[in-house]
């Protein structure tokens, strides 16, 4: 099996290669329906499938469109990858966080994940936008292997966050819930959960942010929510997609505002 650092590596060296961009300082990944949110960040210099680059895979939920693109946004060079691997692909948690890796390999030091959730409160309805102050990894995976000893005691920049709120003062704050998928939870698994301390769940981005902050890259969660838990409402995964994408314009500007402002702090 190959070294997955040197196969970011080789990932990051093909995409300078082909884009002619030696140093990205961003990352942005736009989860489940997330894709209008690029617009935000303006006309991409760079654009090629994802599958083109050495390691990665198509993505095969709905929603993501398999894209890699590069961006000016002021000063900052930002990488963008519309779609991810999730660990109900069967691909192994090395996979999953390949896409991180890669951006950093080419020089990223900030990362803004995004997704949709479901959220297991009753006053955060569809379209509420959450900065992810924290989460629970319930995958029982990790991208870490070996002696690699990682604090994520802080894992999620407060710095970030505050520059979010000041792009959009309706954003909350919550704990994101990792759980592995593709099945949706059970009313009993719900309650659990947030009893637990979650307010939100899905089925991406821990393993991401864990391989980010082993890598020292700052991060920022983006989530929005998508459906109620435990509510009785059935859970289509078209319209997960739907209500993310009826958010992704208004929460891509906060994303460009965070690049932007991180820039001159």
């Amino acid at each position: 099996m190959a070294d997955p650092y040197e196969l970011a590596r080789l990932a990051a060296d093909r995409l300078a290669e082909d884009s002619g961009v030696a140093w990205h300082d961003v990352v942005v990944v736009l989860g489940s329906g997330w894709g209008g949110a690029a617009q935000a960040l303006g006309t991409p210099t760079y654009e090629s499938r994802m599958a083109e680059l050495p390691g990665f895979r198509a993505p095969t939920a709905e929603g993501h469109a398999g894209l890699v693109r590069s961006y000016d946004v002021g000063s900052r060079r930002v990488l963008c990858f519309l779609g991810r691997t999730h660990l109900y692909e069967g691909h192994g948690a090395a996979a999953v966080a390949h896409g991180i890796r890669t951006a950093a390999a080419a020089g990223a030091r900030t990362a803004i994940l995004t997704n949709a959730n479901g959220s297991l409160r009753r006053d955060w309805g569809s379209g509420t936008g959450v900065l992810i102050a924290d989460h629970l990894n319930l995958s029982a995976m990790s991208p870490l292997e070996g002696p690699r000893f990682v604090d994520l005691a802080d894992a999620w920049s407060p710095r970030l966050r505050q520059l979010a709120k000041r792009a959009d003062p309706n954003l909350v704050e919550g704990v994101y819930a990792m759980l592995p998928g593709p099945h949706y939870e059970t009313y009993a698994e719900a309650h659990a959960l947030r009893s637990l301390g979650a307010d939100v769940i899905g089925m991406s981005t821990v393993l991401e942010a864990i391989a980010a902050r082993e890598l020292g890259l700052e991060l920022l969660g983006l989530s929005v929510v998508t459906t109620v838990e435990a509510t009785g409402e059935q859970i289509d995964p078209a319209g997960v997609v739907a209500v993310a994408e009826a958010s992704a314009t208004r929460l891509g500007r906060v994303i460009s505002a965070v690049i932007a402002d991180s820039a001159t702090l």
